[in-house]
This record gives structure tokens, C-alpha cells and sequence, in this order.
């Protein structure tokens, strides 16, 4: 086990060191950097773990950050156990409950070679790969082809399995009887097939990272990565960034004192995922034919998974390469930076003078000519001195739409890191670009060659399939989501004449926040044109049933069938109005709409309320446990 004589040692974090207590701060290091939320796994949701759909780990909005409670060693005086909630805070549950989160945390000596790959992340944390278990879902063509030669016969057994809890999510009274998951391989990359074991709330909490709602009893594919942890350098703790696992009880309800070591959850960790974790002596001797063409083909040890336009960005930034987003107006390219690092420095070049960028020149009380450093600069060093073990993003933002003296001074900015008069920007400082094409913007112009090959270049392109997958996300209103539903990318956006108002995803954005300031979608036109505000009023003039309709129990069966997909989503508005005394009843009618349906009622009914939050995760506890609120 690499050397290190405690990697069977497996336990979890106190709440102490993770919570702070008032005053009392005895927090280990990671988390006074970082957010004591964590994410979790698909392959955790496939085993009963619950998924937050509120909740998310600070930076990462998408399905991949969506955040569960998870265990602690701690419990309280009537023997209930306290484990950090989806928000991270505390959070009692009874010691035999199965969804929480399994964050596994590691001991390492000072001797380990474990570390010598381990790099520091955006917050200053160091993080490390090390052994690997099953963990998101990949893409649909992969589940297909996966079924299809499975059913065959024909994917390869690498002879390892991975074991858990045979139980039912809801089956609080029967200790842990495992089962395993076999490991195959196809092309190079090795997977298990996983029966769903969770409550179907049909609710986003139940959808996976590919987009895929999990239904209790089918089988989904899911791949095995290596496991990334966090390192605490003070107390020598490696902490899983994930919640790796579920459905495995703590204890029997009532037996927890303190004593780890007898427990369901320690037999779990030290007995089976140990050993799990480990890459497969066997799958070495199975494999050897293919490990031999892996080493001929691919000596160097790379990684060919494939990978997305965040995950690019990310890379380069991380590199230290400086990268240029290309795409059309609005379609999110500083809100991909923010998600990098949320307080970036943006500088709008298209709008901006030459004293602006460098500094304006004057003459100081000596008659000496001197430099005033840009307010940019002032700021940026600002956030680098305040926090140097954190990556900095210098965002010039409309590089295309600059003056040619302009991206002239940029150059040398890009090519050295540097600000004539100033020096050399702060090590931990990292540039992005973005811009829109000549053919696309009025107003933009070439961008030198010099200055164009200094970038590496990520082209961005939101349709509408991804900008609706992006608005489930982030609240966008239900009127908007049901209309580019129907409608696609031609409302999506339509064509800029540089005379009226356009269509395109940052106004559809600006749509949606006027129409929860106002509800008066006529107003639209002054954001989207005259013509598709006329169609958008259309459609959502649909009948719906009312919230008072609901509540006295004033409809039938058939009027729900003959809901069509914009007057179920204008229903879901209506009924949002509900009020707190009858939120469960209204909340069981969204979910005979359909299980996207209950998920944006619940996000639109708790908009930014705390206690709504508290409410609805309180429902769905009761609705998973089986107990009433």
C-alpha cells in the first residue's frame, strides 16, 4: 500500500474539525480555506445517497457540485448521530439512517510517497489522486453501447468487483449484507453496472451528472476514475473531495457511543472499500494482453478521456496558459471564468482608453513625470497579496472588440506577465481573454496574429439543449424554460441587425429576472424584439389549474392527462403562490405533473428563503424515511 502503514485506517472527520462552534474555532486547515459542503457521487446516488438540488459547493452550479449530508464521528446526548447537512452545518439524524454521504478520511505518514503528484487547487488546498473507485455516470451513447455489449457477452471482466450494501435505502433495521459490483472493461476504460437503489423522488435530486433520471430497479453504468483528495498538511489527512458512497447504516438506531471501531460504517471502510480502492493485482495478470498493447501504444501514460469546454479552460488555467474564449454575445463566457474564480479581475477592452489599461502619466510636486497604476492593477494585486496560495484571473473581456493600440499593449501583457511601468504581475495571477468573431459583432476587429498565438483557444457554442440544462440550474423563470423547451435555438436566439433587440441566452437571463421583479412578460420586448415577446405572450396564455383548485381538491384526474408541456409549466407557476400551511399537499400534486415539474416548483416556491429551504428539506426527509413531519 504504497508504504504507508496506516492505509487500512480508514475513519471520518469530528464535527469539530470541521464546524466552527461559536468561538471556538478547532477547524483543521481545509476548512478554514474551503466550504465544509461536499459533493457528491453518482455512483453515491445510485446506492440511496440523497443529491441536494438547492445546495451546491461554492463555484460549481453544475449537476457535478450538487451537494449531500455526510457523516461525522460525532452524537449527541439521545444517541443520534451529527453529520454536516447539504449547506454544511449540523445536522442530527438517527445513527441507522442509510442516504448520507461516505467521505472517507485517510491517515498518511510522514514518509509516504503519496504526495509526490499532489498540486494546489484555486483555494490554496493541495489535492492528490490516489487509488480509484466508481464514480459518475458517462454519456448516453457510452450507456448504450455498454448495455448493448454487455447483453452480448462480449465486455471484459477485469476480475474486480466493488462491494456495498445489499439493503434497501429505507431498510433501517437489517445490518450489512454485502454485495459486489463486477468491473469491466471496454476501450481502455473500466466500469461497473449499478442497480438503483434509491427512493425515486422524481426530482432533480435524482438525476445524475449526464443528465439521466434515476429510476429505483434499472441498471445505469458508471465509471471508475481515481479518487481526488483533499491534503491537510497540519494533521496529516488525506479527505476524499467527494462523498464516495451511501446506503451503508452508521450503527443499529440507539448503539452508537463513540466506539468507531464497532461499528457498520468502520466494517465498511476498512473491510471493503480498502481494498476496493486498490487498483486489481488480478485485473494485471487477466489483462496482461492489453496492459502490454496499453504500454506499446500509449507509453507515456496518458489520460484520453474525453473533455468539455469548462474542463479546457480549467487545464489552461491551471497550466498557466493563457486562454481565449471565442462565442457569440451572451453565451457565457465571463460566467465560465467566474466559476473558475468567482472574483476575478475584468477588464472591458472594448470600452476602455489607453490610461485606463497602463496608468495615466503626471507630474508629481518635484516636476517629476510619474505613472498612476490603473485601478485594475491596484485591485488585482490586492486580491494576490491577500491571498497568495489562491489562483487569480486577470479576465480581459472584449479582446476583440479593442482598438488595435489597445491590443497592441495587450500583447506584451500576455506574452510576459507584464505592465510596462509596473513590473511583472504576482505569480499566482492568470490570464483569460474573451471576444466575439468579426462576422458576428459590428463592432469587432481582427485580432493581430502575434497576440492570436499566444492564446490557446476554447470556442464556445450554447444551444439550446445546453443552455436549458444550465437554466434548471440557476432558477431561471418556468415561463422561459417551458417556452425555449418548445421553441429550441430558434428562439434561443434570433439574428442582431445592430437596429432592435435580440434574442440570445444572456437576454433570455435579464427575461428572467424582470419577469420575477415584475410579471409582466409585455415587457419583454425591449429585451428579446416585438416578434418573439408576441409568441412567448402566446404561449403562455394556457389555462391552468389554480392553486385554490388544488388546495380544495376542485379537479380531476383526466384535467392533469390533458395538460399539455406549457400549461403544465404555467400550472407550476400558479400553484407556486401556495402558502407554507399547504405546502405538502400542493407539493404532492406538482409531483403527479412530473418529476421536473415538483423540482422547479420546489425551486421557484424557495426562491432565496432560508426557512422554505428548511421546509422542503424537511419534507423530503419525512418522504424518505417514511416518517411525517
Amino acid at each position: 500500500m504504497c508504504g504507508d502503514e496506516n492505509m487500512h485506517n480508514f475513519t471520518l472527520l469530528s464535527r469539530a474539525q470541521v464546524l466552527k462552534n461559536g468561538k471556538l474555532d478547532d477547524r483543521i486547515s481545509i476548512f478554514k480555506k474551503t466550504s465544509a459542503r461536499c459533493a457528491i457521487t453518482d455512483f453515491a446516488i445510485l446506492l440511496g445517497g440523497f443529491a441536494c438540488r438547492e445546495y451546491h459547493i461554492p463555484g460549481d452550479n453544475s449537476l457535478k457540485g450538487r451537494t449531500c449530508w455526510w457523516y461525522s464521528l460525532d452524537f449527541s446526548m439521545n444517541g443520534n448521530l451529527c453529520p454536516v447537512d447539504e449547506r454544511g452545518e449540523r445536522h442530527p439524524c438517527p445513527a441507522n439512517w442509510r442516504p448520507g454521504g461516505i467521505r472517507p478520511i485517510l491517515p498518511y505518514s510522514g514518509t509516504s510517497n503519496i504526495l509526490k503528484n499532489a498540486k494546489r487547487n484555486n483555494q490554496g488546498v493541495l489535492e492528490v489522486e490516489y487509488g480509484e473507485y466508481p464514480q459518475y455516470a458517462p454519456g448516453f451513447d457510452t450507456q448504450r453501447t455498454l448495455a448493448d455489449e454487455f447483453s452480448k457477452g462480449t465486455l471484459r471482466k477485469t476480475g474486480k468487483t466493488y462491494t456495498t450494501d445489499s439493503r434497501r435505502y429505507d431498510n433501517f433495521s437489517r445490518i450489512f449484507n454485502p454485495t459486489t459490483h463486477e468491473e469491466f472493461e471496454y476501450t481502455g476504460r473500466k466500469y461497473v453496472r449499478v442497480k438503483a437503489n434509491n427512493i425515486n423522488y422524481k426530482s432533480k435530486g435524482d438525476e445524475l451528472t449526464n443528465g439521466a433520471m434515476v429510476h429505483p430497479g434499472e441498471y445505469y453504468w458508471v465509471e471508475v476514475s481515481p479518487i481526488t483528495w483533499l491534503v491537510d498538511e497540519e494533521t496529516k489527512l488525506l479527505i476524499s473531495k467527494t462523498s464516495l458512497a451511501s446506503g451503508v447504516r452508521f450503527c443499529n438506531e440507539g448503539q452508537y457511543d463513540g466506539d468507531f471501531e464497532n461499528t457498520e460504517m468502520y466494517m465498511f471502510l476498512n473491510e471493503y472499500f480498502a481494498k476496493d480502492m486498490m487498483p486489481s493485482t488480478t485485473y494485471e495478470i487477466i489483462e496482461d494482453n492489453i496492459e502490454k498493447k496499453n504500454r506499446e501504444t500509449n507509453p507515456y501514460g496518458l489520460d484520453f478521456r474525453e473533455v468539455n469546454e469548462e474542463e479546457i479552460i480549467r487545464g489552461m488555467v491551471e497550466a498557466d496558459i493563457p486562454v481565449f474564449l471565442h462565442g457569440l454575445s451572451g453565451d457565457g463566457k465571463s460566467s465560465r471564468v467566474k466559476q473558475i474564480d468567482s472574483e476575478s479581475e475584468e477588464v472591458h477592452l472594448g470600452s476602455i482608453t489607453m490610461d485606463m489599461l497602463i496608468g495615466k502619466s503626471y507630474v508629481d510636486t518635484d516636476g517629476e513625470t510619474k505613472q498612476a497604476m490603473p485601478d485594475w492593477l491596484r485591485s488585482l494585486l490586492r486580491k494576490c497579496e491577500e491571498e497568495p496560495d489562491r489562483i487569480h484571473i486577470l479576465f480581459l473581456d472584449e479582446l476583440t472588440n479593442a482598438l488595435p493600440s489597445i491590443q497592441a499593449r495587450v500583447f506584451n501583457l500576455v506574452l510576459e506577465k507584464k505592465l510596462e511601468y509596473f513590473g511583472k504581475l504576482p505569480d499566482n495571477v492568470r490570464i483569460v481573454a474573451a471576444g466575439n468573431e468579426m462576422q458576428d459583432s459590428l463592432a469587432a476587429n481582427p485580432l493581430a496574429e502575434p497576440l492570436f498565438g499566444r492564446f490557446a483557444h476554447v470556442y464556445i457554442k450554447t444551444t439550446a439543449e445546453t443552455w436549458l440544462k444550465w437554466a434548471r440550474e440557476n432558477n431561471i423563470h418556468p415561463s422561459i424554460y417551458a417556452f425555449i423547451s418548445y421553441k429550441g435555438d430558434v428562439a434561443l436566439r434570433s439574428e442582431y441587425n445592430g437596429e432592435k433587440p435580440n434574442a440570445d441566452p444572456r437576454s433570455w437571463e435579464m427575461a428572467s429576472k424582470m419577469l420575477y421583479a415584475t410579471g409582466r412578460p409585455e415587457m419583454l420586448r425591449a429585451l428579446i424584439g416585438e416578434d418573439l415577446t408576441r409568441e412567448f405572450v402566446a404561449f403562455c396564455r394556457q389555462r391552468v389549474i389554480t392553486v385554490e383548485d388544488v388546495i380544495n381538491g376542485d379537479y380531476r384526474e383526466e384535467e392533469i392527462q390533458g395538460l399539455n408541456t406549457a400549461q403544465r409549466y404555467a400550472t407550476v407557476v400558479e400553484i407556486s403562490k401556495v402558502d407554507e400551511e399547504n405546502i405538502e399537499v400542493v407539493r404532492e400534486f406538482a409531483k403527479s405533473l412530473g418529476g421536473e415539474y415538483r423540482a422547479l416548483f420546489d425551486s421557484i416556491w424557495t426562491k432565496d428563503s432560508e426557512e422554505r429551504l428548511e421546509i422542503i428539506a424537511e419534507i423530503k426527509l419525512a418522504e424518505k424515511t417514511g416518517k411525517t413531519r
